[in-house]
């Protein structure tokens, strides 16, 4: 019994040091932006698709960045379950090479892919921070991400996925603000 309240006692801790992965979320505005900028250009698709994943390459300085602005602690080094988070965010690596894929194959459909990627690796964060936010959002940014991309161009999906992540933002802000209270 001890052990299963050290366990949830780890968890709660990292989560409200971490603040639920917030300075991540809050990045991710910012890579959405980017993904905005290039998709409203005049370029080809494919250098338009290959811009869309050098877009991505700063989300960890951002959010460190970030971390820094909103007194987060970046990375808990005193928790096992950092490792864990960091797995799980790796994980989605090899998820992109179905985006790398889709790139040449089907060019109008990568930033749909790559945003169905991003919301299916936050269903494992629900239950890393104990956040219902990350479930709930987990299915709307997949399936959301699938429908408007599928009825859509990949500049209305990127535009569509910042409000979205700002409102993921505020969610997780008062979800972290209910739990410390």
């Amino acid at each position: 019994m001890n052990a299963k309240l050290d366990f949830k006692q780890l968890k709660t801790d990292m989560a409200r040091k971490q603040r639920r992965g917030l300075h991540f979320i809050l990045a991710s505005v910012f890579i959405w932006i980017l993904v905005a900028c290039v998709h409203a250009t005049a370029f080809d698709p494919l250098t338009k698709n290959l811009l869309t994943f050098c877009c991505t390459a700063p989300l960890v300085p951002f959010a460190w960045i970030i971390s820094r602005f909103i007194g987060v602690e970046f990375s808990d080094k005193e928790s096992p379950f950092s490792s864990l988070g960091i797995i799980l965010s790796c994980n989605q690596m090899l998820y992109l090479l179905i985006a790398m894929w889709i790139y040449a194959a089907i060019p109008d459909k990568m930033v749909m892919v790559i945003a169905i990627i991003f919301g299916a690796h936050l269903l494992p964060f629900g239950w890393l921070y104990d956040s219902k936010v990350y479930y709930f959002m987990s299915g709307i940014v997949s399936i959301g991400a699938l429908i408007i991309g599928l009825m859509f161009s990949p500049l209305t999906l990127a535009c569509v996925m910042i409000g979205v992540e700002i409102i993921f933002s505020i969610l997780l802000f008062f979800e972290e603000k209910k739990r410390n209270n």
